[in-house]
């Protein structure tokens, strides 16, 4: 295998819409509605980060990180996710390369940290830790995540981009 972690172009639409909807088809956590969140932040100039894993020209995996509002004001965050890799290549570390990729970029962005909605035992390997006080209501503290860029922690509750709620 060898990964190479780009920007995405508009010719890796579809393969991306694909991929994202193979990697989170028998997912039990899924509302299998992830391929329509990407679509719907790129189609509103919401995706901040949209990164793809190319291995021999195929397209295994993608993130996308897009802007959230913490009901404190506080600016320069960042949602992380979807994050997908295609089933047959899931446990071979490209996950780990676009998740290092993405936090990379997001510091160079000047970004002042990310949060995420998944498992702590595999995010906390990134920094990601469930802070006390920055909520995204109606789900479990454990499992919402954050990492700061400058070592402090906004209070308040998160939204993400109305995306996020997209069904097609």
């Amino acid at each position: 295998m060898n990964i190479t972690i780009r920007d995405e172009t508009e010719a890796d639409i579809s393969a991306i819409e694909a991929l994202t909807q193979a990697a989170f088809l028998n997912a039990a956590h899924s509302s299998h509605t992830e391929q329509f969140i990407v679509n719907q932040l790129r189609k509103a100039q919401q995706l901040s980060l949209s990164l793809v894993a190319e291995d021999q020209q195929q397209i295994v995996g993608h993130v996308a990180v897009s802007p959230v509002r913490i009901s404190s004001g506080d600016a320069g965050w960042y949602g992380l996710g979807p994050i997908s890799v295609c089933p047959d290549k899931q446990g071979l570390g490209i996950g780990s390369m676009l998740m290092h990729a993405a936090l990379q970029r997001l510091k160079a962005l000047g970004a002042e940290g990310c949060v995420l909605l998944g498992d702590p035992n595999y995010y906390a390997r990134f920094g990601f830790k469930p802070v006390s006080g920055l909520v995204l209501p109606g789900v479990p503290q454990e499992y919402f995540q954050a990492v700061s860029f400058t070592g402090t922690f906004p209070q308040g509750e998160v939204t993400y981009h109305d995306a996020f709620n997209a069904a097609e």
